[in-house]
């Protein structure tokens, strides 16, 4: 009979490969249904994992928010997107900060 080890800790690098199939907005919290970072999103009663939308459209943008700069209004990571001072609606960005973290992924 043989013995199992436990598995070795995976360094950062090496576990961001493992899951380049992946979309990179699983990184953050989906503010929609409130999966946890690398899981997959679920309904909002967090009984079903969604398998056919690959992540909410609210997580996609909090990813964005928290990894690009905003080309347009100037923000840095983590701050949200404005126009003459007022937050934009919802929590939204602007399409060139979605491109600038489609680049940076």
């Amino acid at each position: 009979m043989t013995t199992r080890r436990p598995n070795a800790p995976m360094p950062d690098t090496v576990r961001h490969l493992v899951r380049a199939g992946h979309h990179p907005a699983r990184a953050v919290e989906c503010p929609w249904c409130r999966a946890a970072p690398h899981t997959p999103c679920t309904t909002k009663s967090g009984r079903r994992r969604l398998t056919d939308a690959p992540v909410h459209p609210q997580r996609t943008t909090a990813w964005v928010q928290s990894v690009a700069c905003c080309p347009t209004c100037q923000v840095e990571p983590g701050t949200p997107c404005h126009t003459t001072g007022e937050p934009l609606v919802f929590g939204a960005v602007h399409d060139a900060r979605r491109d600038e973290a489609d680049v940076t992924a």
